[in-house]
């Protein structure tokens, strides 16, 4: 893919987008090159990143053939560290995966709603689940061994950070933001600060988000999923109550004053699962 984007944008008549056309963007006609380094810079404001994206992605739904080359082109740098922990981890061929999470990717374009923030993060989302579930599916098939023994035990997947991140917004414990929030800062250490600005927002507030919903990952972690989630705006956890536990071995068959009281109670002890996400 980077070969075939290095093609497109020193060939003949490269796709260009007019910068005049977005806030905080030179006045002329940019190459996606060009294009592509500003747009990571930090000092671009989140708004415009999204508002360039949905420009790139209703291009290649319209258009397709190269625009599709360049919203991959472009999107490149995210997308070759979700290939890179995917592939490090597969156990089949590398191409295989590299290829779902591709595939992945192809199909967010297709869906993506561009009438919401964060649209590069959504399509890069959509490339991280695909990937991840062609790992887990690897991970969690049986392992060939000698003949005579059978296959071995398929090996668990949960103690992969991203794949318990990918599989709690599958739950919808998380949201895609908030996943890729706990991923960047925690696995992939890129200081809060930073990612605060790449996104718009003040510090505190993404602290306070990334609190908020590893608070929630562990909870779902140790107590699996909640009956129902609240918003992400105000989740609200519910405690369920175990009914008591009724002796019927020695209740008095019919009512009697003189008999003495019972009291039951119910006793739960929780053990919680080791999620492998470091501090």
């Amino acid at each position: 893919m980077r070969e075939e984007f290095s093609r497109l944008v020193d060939g003949a008549g490269p796709p260009t987008v007019d910068g005049a056309a977005f806030a905080h963007l030179p006045d002329r006609m940019l190459g996606l090159g060009e294009l592509r380094d500003l747009l990571l810079r930090p000092q671009c404001p989140g708004s415009v990143r999204d508002a360039v994206w949905a420009h790139l992605v209703a291009r290649a739904r319209a258009e397709g053939g190269c625009w599709t080359v360049a919203c991959a082109g472009m999107a490149l740098p995210a997308l070759v560290r979700v290939a890179a922990w995917v592939a490090a981890r597969y156990p089949g061929e590398v191409q295989d995966v590299e290829a779902e999470a591709l595939a992945g990717f192809f199909a967010g374009l297709a869906t993506v709603d561009l009438g919401r923030a964060h649209v590069l993060l959504r399509v890069v989302w959509a490339a991280r689940r695909a990937g991840f579930a062609a790992l887990s599916e690897a991970l969690d098939a049986p392992v060939p061994v000698a003949p005579r023994f059978g296959p071995a035990p398929p090996r668990p997947g949960w103690g992969h950070p991203d794949l318990v991140l990918a599989r709690a917004v599958g739950a919808t414990v998380l949201t895609e933001t908030e996943a890729e929030l706990i991923g960047t800062t925690r696995l992939e250490r890129v200081p809060v600060v930073r990612w605060a600005q790449e996104h718009g927002a003040p510090a505190p507030t993404v602290y306070a988000r990334r609190r908020r919903a590893e608070q929630r990952l562990v909870a779902y972690l140790r107590d699996g999923p909640q009956p129902t989630m609240a918003s992400d705006e105000g989740r609200k956890r519910r405690t369920v109550r175990s009914p008591p536990v009724v002796d019927r071995a020695v209740r008095p068959r019919r009512y009697d004053s003189t008999a003495p009281s019972r009291k039951s109670s119910t006793v739960v002890h929780k053990t919680a699962v080791f999620s492998g996400l470091g501090e």
